[in-house]
């Protein structure tokens, strides 16, 4: 089976799940960010275990869920556990939902992650909106065949993170009353913390933040010609910064923490 064919057969049985439901928008919920999910009106649940082609989400606080539902006027798919690298998956697994929803006629893609501070005049607790990225994972989703029904071969990359529409978000968060940074992610593949030496060396080619996704899905997202809005919530600082040894129960905790930002940034995004 082909690739699109594996695409639209895992779009075919989300439909037939759905209920004549419209989609406009796709959410995928990074480590400790799970409980926006609960604000979506009319759910419909399903396990990925169900979804042909959808792999299994190991990580913690991952719950392994799509996840259709109503906001503020907008039909929503969202991932609740998104699938890692680090978990021995291949890119095509990784960013498999993101062209399931592409093909569903999702428009816009927010991507959440919790991820490291990198830059010093960043603090723990708060968050980042995403101006651009850097890619240390190793590869690239859209290495192979291209899939012509979705992109281009070679997709420009230049404004991923739409200016536009971030600058709209930050206007908005700023009238709310939400401290939004902005600055630039860095993927590494994990999943191993990073050394103090790799994040002097993230510092200095321009990173801001220092994470262990998201990046295949923006790329794949806008391969599929979608409009990419990535939220990190900065939920400690990086390795070597402040000397304290890094934890991921930590993270998960820190995370929890800013979910009332968190939850307010996104429908920001969702309606910008």
């Amino acid at each position: 089976m082909k690739s699109i064919e594996k695409i639209d057969c895992a779009a075919d049985y989300i439909r037939s799940r759905m209920a004549e439901r419209t989609l406009d928008t796709g959410i995928i919920l990074g480590s400790g960010l799970g409980n926006y999910a609960n604000t979506l009106t009319d759910p419909i649940e399903i396990p990925y275990s169900e979804i042909p082609g959808f792999v299994t989400s190991t990580a913690p606080d991952h719950r392994g869920i799509l996840i259709i539902g109503e906001k503020e006027g907008h039909g929503i798919i969202l991932m609740s556990g998104r699938f890692h690298y680090y978990e021995g998956y291949s890119m095509e697994e990784i960013v498999f939902p993101v062209r399931v929803m592409a093909r569903l006629g999702v428009k816009r893609l927010i991507i959440t992650n919790a991820a490291g501070a990198v830059n010093a005049d960043f603090s723990a607790g708060s968050l980042m909106l995403v101006s651009d990225h850097i890619n240390l994972s190793g590869s690239n989703p859209l290495i192979g065949p291209n899939i012509e029904e979705l992109g281009t071969r070679f997709p420009d990359m230049t404004n991923l993170y739409d200016s536009h529409l971030r600058q709209t978000i930050l206007d908005k968060a700023s009238k709310c009353g939400i401290s939004l940074h902005e600055g630039v992610y860095t993927m590494m593949s994990g999943p191993s913390f990073e050394t103090p030496a790799e994040i002097r060396f993230i510092r200095t080619i321009g990173g801001d933040a220092v994470g262990m996704s998201s990046v295949p899905e923006a790329i794949a997202g806008k391969h599929a010609g979608m409009e990419i809005v990535m939220i990190s919530a900065l939920a400690n600082m990086a390795a070597g910064i402040t000397g304290t040894p890094l934890s991921g129960d930590d993270v998960l905790e820190a995370s929890v923490q800013m979910e009332d930002a968190f939850t307010k940034t996104v429908d920001i995004a969702l309606n910008a």
